[in-house]
């Protein structure tokens, strides 16, 4: 893919857990991380089968909703 496909937080929170890692093969619906707000945990999916190109966050971040937090290629 030559155009990254960007992921982005749904909601504002903290990264709570990261279930990849860069060079990981994924498919559609698996879970990228998970994020806590307001005490629920809320997990990620990947739009679209790829590879995890980048990671821009570490567990224990803070996001804000509509913040890129994964690249998917």
């Amino acid at each position: 893919m030559s155009n990254p496909q960007e992921v982005k937080a749904e909601v504002g929170g903290s990264v709570w857990k990261i279930e990849v890692t860069v060079g990981q093969a994924v498919a559609e619906g698996d879970t990228l991380l998970i994020i806590e707000s307001m005490k629920m945990e809320i997990p990620l999916a990947s739009p679209a089968a790829g590879t995890v190109l980048e990671i821009r966050v570490a567990e224990t971040d803070m996001v804000d909703e509509d913040q890129v937090v994964v690249l998917i290629g």
